[in-house]
């Protein structure tokens, strides 16, 4: 997702500051090494930093923020409760064409010793506020983050085939290379330990780095990872296509949707009244049981083009000509969700934001009417794959080093749909003789039951705020935090079996609606009597393995 403007969920209130924060990691044992340095503080001026020599980039701007709230350049809306931190401008410039902007926010004071890249959402374009930059500061972190080069927006970037490298993967270790160097020049010494965070493209960042770049970063975190690029895009277009003048409304949308949980709902692991699937792999919906249009069109029924076009998306996207698959279809219980939902396909906003690779390898003039699934998704990946996607299931060198990392999917997410991080999740247990236990000794999977796309702000009726990217909230501790359980897995080897997901009933985080846990896959959260809003009334339970539709090798490259 991207946003030219701070979008008005950042305004949430942050349960707990940067104090409180180092507080809780000392006294949980997230604290690292016996050996490892006392909370630092700055050590040279923020401003002089412009001097810092840089390698492949230039320092433009270095100046102190105050405590309080901050509006960055650009956005109309503030961050609130900000620590004072240092806030430095960086261009680099791997290439001659490359124009890679960067961003380091560094707390003044009471600095944990730890630097957090993020990620971003989309085609990037700008520096990404509402991704985890605030919410790490808040924690004692160094930050960072990066408009992967595409400034000023992915759609005009046709013919930069540099720009493309940059923003599939060259971006983001600049940004890495400029954040230790600043912090090193800040503080006197380099983080003790480095961690990334992103989801969507920035889960794709982060499944990147982990493959191409392993010593960047001890510890990531990977959501709803964009890593099958080229083929997740391609899906949003035959979507796009698909149901162009299908006439799918939203008030059909969640007429489907209703249809679904009426069918499936509390069957699958989850609770009696859920308003979510927890398994959709479960369900066994058939879209023909839907009340169909016998006169005029209506927003009570489907007509039988609809009924079809509905089957297709579910489907997924298949190549006509061979019949290999090329991605997962649509997921169940996900159709009205304010992102990603059914209507999204046919808005403005899916050739705005989602289909600037097709331009990139196909020209100005291509639209997703003249989509082919057969000879111009074989040109896209020519150009595009090695670029883009991340599809890799190599982490020797990663694992050998002890470096951890987690990913995680919602159940109900639309724009990246679990389907595909489960199958490529499998494909890297495979690539480890099938040895599950070996994998999850530093790659471990994370289903989140009704949550939309990356949190709760994208849709998904489930519990979708976790210390995750996107989420607005800083949670009360570590156990609702997934970003400091990856601290303890990396510094204390703490293996993190599962997190506590909240949901929320305001925009505030100040009243809580339900809490379920989030297990380690193949392990699903199942009721097992009691008050459903609370986690203790769940259990994690081994579900099955796979049971999804996986891509055809020829669509991994």
């Amino acid at each position: 997702m991207k946003t030219t403007d701070m979008p008005m969920w950042h305004k949430r209130r942050i349960l707990w500051g940067a104090a409180a924060l180092a507080t809780a990691l000392q006294i949980s044992g997230c604290g690292g090494d016996d050996d490892a340095p006392p909370i630092t503080a700055e050590k040279a001026s923020c401003e002089s930093l412009v001097g810092t020599s840089l390698a492949g980039g230039t320092v433009r701007t270095a100046a102190a923020v105050p405590a309080g709230s901050y509006t960055p350049p650009g956005q109309r809306n503030a961050i609130a409760g900000l620590p004072a931190f240092c806030r430095v401008e960086v261009t680099m410039k791997p290439s001659a064409d490359s124009n890679v902007a960067v961003e380091v926010w560094m707390p003044r004071a009471d600095w944990n010793g730890r630097f957090l890249g993020t990620g971003n959402g989309g085609g990037a374009g700008t520096i990404a506020y509402g991704t985890g930059m605030p919410e790490g500061l808040k924690r004692g972190f160094a930050v960072a983050n990066t408009d992967l080069g595409t400034s000023p927006g992915a759609n005009q970037q046709n013919d930069h085939p540099e720009r493309w490298a940059d923003f599939g993967y060259r971006a983001n270790h600049e940004m890495t290379v400029a954040g230790k160097t600043l912090i090193s020049a800040y503080y006197s010494t380099g983080p003790r330990r480095s961690y990334f965070a992103g989801c969507s493209t920035g889960g794709q960042q982060a499944l990147s780095v982990a493959q191409r770049y392993p010593d960047d970063y001890d510890g990531i975190i990977a959501g709803a990872p964009a890593n099958n690029r080229t083929h997740l895009h391609a899906m949003f277009a035959s979507n796009a296509q698909i149901l162009a003048n299908a006439g799918i409304n939203q008030a059909k949308s969640k007429l489907i949707t209703a249809a679904v949980l009426k069918t499936c709902a509390g069957s699958d692991g989850g609770a009696p009244g859920d308003t979510f699937l927890t398994d959709p792999r479960q369900c066994k919906f058939d879209p023909e049981t839907l009340p169909k249009c016998s006169g005029a069109d209506n927003d009570s029924c489907l007509t039988t083009p609809q009924v079809a076009a509905l089957k297709s998306v579910y489907n997924g996207l298949v190549n006509p000509r061979t019949g290999d698959r090329i991605f997962a279809g649509y997921p169940l219980g996900a159709e009205d969700n304010s992102f990603f939902g059914l209507p999204f396909f046919t808005s403005a906003s899916i050739g705005a934001t989602q289909l600037y690779m097709f331009n990139w390898a196909l020209g100005p003039s291509w639209t997703f009417s003249i989509f082919d699934r057969d000879a111009q998704m074989d040109a896209v990946d020519a150009k595009l794959s090695s670029l883009l996607n991340a599809n890799s299931t190599d982490y020797a060198k990663f694992a050998a080093a002890g470096k951890k990392l987690m990913m995680f999917s919602g159940t109900s997410d639309a724009g990246v749909p679990f389907a595909d991080p489960l199958a490529y999740y499998e494909r890297v247990v495979a690539a480890r003789d099938n040895n599950l236990a070996a994998t999850q000794s530093f790659f471990r999977f994370y289903l989140a039951p009704g949550m939309g796309h990356c949190s709760s702000i994208t849709g998904g009726a489930g519990p979708g705020d976790f210390g995750q990217p996107y989420s607005p909230f800083v949670p009360k501790d570590q156990d609702h935090d997934m970003l400091l359980k990856l601290v303890d897995w990396v510094e204390n080897g703490k293996q993190p079996d599962s997190i506590i997901a909240t949901k929320y009933t305001d925009s505030t985080g100040t009243n809580v609606a339900m809490e379920r846990p989030i297990c380690t896959y193949p392990q699903f959260p199942v009721y097992q009597g009691g008050d459903a809003t609370k986690a203790s009334s769940f259990k994690c339970v081994d579900g099955a393995r796979n049971n999804v539709p996986a891509p055809a090798q020829k669509y991994l490259n």
